[in-house]
């Protein structure tokens, strides 16, 4: 298979599978959605350790929590708050789908390539094209009428888009790998996740007394295991702006399951902000499909 057509199922499969994960906070009531995120750290820590250890292998994984703890302490301390950041995702993740948040956690995913972007610009000095400074436009206004109508913004949704970046620039900046990243991230959060569960047994005493649980803790681990491991393969074998563009389908299916799984109410008035911000999207996913097709030479 070419690498192209490989790397667009991989990233679909990727999206896909975040979809589903979406749901297992519902599936396994009545555990709170804190209970399944330290249960999902530490099943997702053990996929990913045998993931990257398959390859990468553990002296290259050495080599990189060395340098690491040889750092300067201005980047060990990023690394840290970077860290506690996409603990904080996770967390949001699987607590949000059952404390009815699922549809303004979605609506920071849709934000936060549009807030990438603002970001690129302000802290990267990239200059946006005319499409991607009216996507910007489009979702301003989005936020702006969802402010105006019912005189506040959700924190969740404010906490996904606004910080999420955060986290993507800081490892840029320290030129921090992803898998390695991701896998000493886990580490660090591993510790807090595990103290949480043995502060809570009552929550392991219903997994260990549900034979159902037996089933669903190892596919929460593969599952978020594979997706982590397909998105970043695929983004590996991927144009950037059709990695993008397919990355979109991702909070899609968080808004669609959010609305018609978990039945999440929303506003009338909101369509309108989530239309402005669906139509800024689509205005990025042009200008990705523009610069995809457009011939090398000229890129």
């Amino acid at each position: 298979m070419p690498p192209l057509s490989q790397g667009i199922l991989l990233c679909l499969f990727s999206q896909l599978l975040f979809g589903v994960l979406y749901l297992f906070s519902h599936w396994m009531k009545p555990l709170g959605g804190t209970d399944v995120f330290a249960l999902r750290m530490l099943t997702m820590a053990a996929g990913i350790w045998l993931m990257t250890l398959y390859s990468i292998g553990l002296p290259a994984l050495g080599r990189f929590i060395m340098r690491e703890r040889l750092a300067t302490r201005r980047d060990r301390l990023l690394f840290a708050i970077g860290t506690a950041n996409i603990g904080s995702q996770f967390w949001l993740f699987m607590w949000a789908p059952v404390n009815g948040e699922g549809v303004n956690v979605a609506t920071g995913y849709f934000l936060f390539p549009l807030v990438m972007m603002l970001a690129g610009t302000l802290w990267l000095k990239e200059r946006p094209n005319r499409l991607q400074l009216a996507a910007l436009i489009l979702a301003a206004a989005g936020v702006a009428h969802e402010i105006w109508t019912v005189r506040s913004f959700s924190w969740t949704t404010l906490w996904v888009c606004g910080m999420y970046p955060v986290y993507y620039l800081g490892h840029r900046k320290m030129n921090v790998p992803a898998l390695q990243g991701l896998t000493l991230d886990l580490t660090l959060i591993l510790p807090f996740a595990a103290a949480y569960l043995l502060w809570r047994h009552e929550s392991l005493a219903v997994v260990w007394q549900e034979p159902r649980y037996w089933l669903l803790l190892p596919l929460l681990g593969l599952f978020s295991a594979l997706a982590m491991s397909a998105n970043l393969k695929s983004g590996q074998l991927l144009p950037v702006s059709l990695f993008g563009m397919l990355s979109y389908a991702e909070p899609a299916l968080l808004f669609l399951a959010a609305v018609f799984v978990l039945h999440t109410p929303v506003a009338d008035s909101a369509y309108i902000t989530y239309g402005l911000i669906w139509a800024g999207l689509m205005l990025l996913c042009l200008n990705g499909w523009l610069v995809f097709r457009r011939p090398k030479e000229a890129v």
